[in-house]
């Protein structure tokens, strides 16, 4: 059974680039070794791993994500607290999506956050730590929060940027 932190290491994997090992990937998503090797293991029991080219299956991550997700880590809007901006006040999503500017913003709850908003629990705690050195970390993780609390139409939007971002990394990988 996939659980979010495996879904957060294998977003990580996925914007890592080709050169890693166990330790290094860790250290970047900020987690114990071992939360990484179970990640791995489980995510490669359900196909969104392969351990052969060492790198996410992106079709199978893909179809996860845009059907699965939100279901196996669902996430709603909570309180009013400090934090990072996270799904649809993150980029690539907040250039996509225009919001009235009403409704504060989904947030990472973080102690040392600057923006003041409704509470979105992140996939993994280490989040907000993560991506303050790994920008393309908190863009996959905001397409991948956006895809969980968004309503529909955020929901579409966040899969197409999802889809286009996948298949660049893909790219790049390949080249």
């Amino acid at each position: 059974m996939i659980k979010k932190s495996d879904v957060y290491v294998l977003s990580g994997l996925s914007t890592h680039g080709r050169d890693w090992s166990y330790r290094s990937l860790a250290n970047r998503l900020h987690v114990p070794h071992p939360v990484v090797q179970r990640a791995l293991a489980r995510a490669q029991g359900a196909d969104l791993y392969s351990p052969e080219r060492r790198e996410v299956h992106v079709p199978h991550f893909e179809e996860f994500a845009l059907h699965a997700l939100r279901f196996v880590a669902p996430a709603q809007l909570g309180a009013l607290v400090p934090g990072v901006p996270a799904a649809w006040a993150a980029e690539p999503m907040a250039g996509a999506i225009h919001s009235s500017g009403e409704e504060p913003p989904p947030v990472w709850p973080y102690s040392k956050g600057r923006v003041r908003g409704q509470a979105i629990e992140p996939l993994h705690p280490a989040a907000p730590d993560a991506v303050e050195d790994w920008p393309e970390l908190g863009e996959i993780l905001a397409l991948l929060d956006s895809l969980r609390a968004g309503d529909p139409r955020i929901r579409r939007v966040a899969e197409g940027l999802l889809m286009a971002l996948l298949s660049e990394q893909a790219g790049e990988r390949k080249s």
